[in-house]
């Protein structure tokens, strides 16, 4: 990867946040927990995987950077969207943490040099695993997300007649 795709990526990492922030803008609060498209997650669900897949992400990233011969443990993000009770819980403190925790990594993300971009661990569900996958991965997260949560905003749009 070059520099300059990094930064592209690094970019979009950062647009990842204002993204989901204004496809929850003016989504009506009584719908957050609403299923309108059968088997996927409602509004809250994914507020709240972003929260925790972003906490999750971070640490990974620090990680990698940190340590020698980091292992990254993966999880199981069904599991937590049930255990964890991601359609019971307010959206707002998840919205904050997942913000702080793109925000704090993004300050990572621009300092890191070219040795840093060559780190590498290993992730118990894909083998070897570096900072450009982690980077890669996360620039689009945030706006797959954004885009499910649009896709549940129109579902819930009155059939126009």
């Amino acid at each position: 990867m070059t520099p300059h795709q990094r930064q592209q990526l690094i970019d979009r990492y950062a647009q990842g946040y204002p993204e989901v922030k204004q496809a929850l803008d003016g989504f009506p609060e009584a719908s957050l927990t609403a299923h309108p498209i059968p088997g996927k997650w409602s509004a809250a669900e994914i507020v709240h995987h972003l929260a925790d897949s972003e906490s999750i992400s971070a640490q990974r990233l620090r990680k990698l950077l940190a340590e020698e011969h980091a292992v990254i443990q993966g999880y199981d993000q069904e599991r937590y969207a049930t255990l964890l009770r991601y359609n019971e819980r307010p959206v707002a403190p998840a919205l904050d943490a997942f913000r702080a925790a793109r925000e704090t990594t993004l300050q990572i993300l621009r300092a890191m040099s070219d040795h840093d971009w060559q780190r590498m661990a290993w992730h118990t569900e894909s083998g070897h695993y570096g900072t450009e996958r982690w980077l890669e991965i996360y620039a689009d997260h945030a706006h797959g997300h954004a885009a499910q949560i649009r896709r549940l905003r129109e579902a819930m749009a009155p059939v126009a007649r």
